[in-house]
C-alpha cells in the first residue's frame, strides 16, 4: 500500500508557510506564486494553523475586510489535522473526508515535511489502480 511519503517524493516536498502575524494579502501572494490552494501558518517551525483560498473567499471577501490589513492569525483556520509520512493515502483520504478538509500537513516527529491536497491523493489512487491493472492485465497473458 502507497504511502504519504510517496506522495512527496513524486510531487516534492516543499513546505510553503506564512507567520500569523503576516497580512493575508502575504498569504495569497504565496499561494499566487507558487500555484497553491493553501498555505501553513507557522510560528518559529511550529504550526499553528492553515489558510486556505476558501478561508480568504469567506473571511475577506465576503465580509469585506481588507487582505492588507488583517493578519493571517485573525482568520486562519487553527485546527489542523495532519498525516504521518508513514501512515498510508488510505488514512490520509480518509482523514481528509472524516474532517472535510482538502490540505493535510505531513509530519515527521514533530517537523513538517511537505503538504498534501486532496488532488494528490485521487491522483495517487488512480495511479495505484492503473498499476493494479496493468499487473492483473500481464498475469492473464501470460496464461
Amino acid at each position: 500500500m502507497n504511502t504519504v511519503k510517496n506522495i512527496l517524493k513524486r510531487r516534492g516536498g516543499q513546505v510553503w508557510a506564512v507567520k500569523p502575524t503576516d497580512w493575508v494579502s502575504d498569504a495569497l501572494n504565496v499561494m499566487v506564486e507558487k500555484d497553491i490552494g493553501a498555505v501553513l501558518v507557522m510560528d518559529n517551525d511550529i504550526l499553528s494553523g492553515i489558510v486556505s483560498e476558501r478561508d480568504i473567499a469567506r473571511k475577506i471577501t465576503y465580509e469585506k475586510r481588507s487582505a492588507d490589513s488583517t493578519s493571517v492569525g485573525d482568520i486562519m483556520t487553527d485546527t489542523v489535522y495532519t498525516v504521518d509520512a508513514d501512515q498510508t493515502v488510505e488514512t490520509a483520504r480518509a482523514l481528509m473526508t472524516a474532517h472535510r478538509v482538502r490540505h493535510l500537513p505531513v509530519v515527521e516527529g514533530e517537523k513538517v515535511v511537505g503538504v498534501i491536497s486532496s488532488r494528490d491523493v485521487v491522483s495517487d489512487i488512480i495511479i495505484t489502480q492503473r498499476q493494479t491493472i496493468e499487473f492483473y492485465k500481464d498475469i492473464a497473458l501470460d496464461e
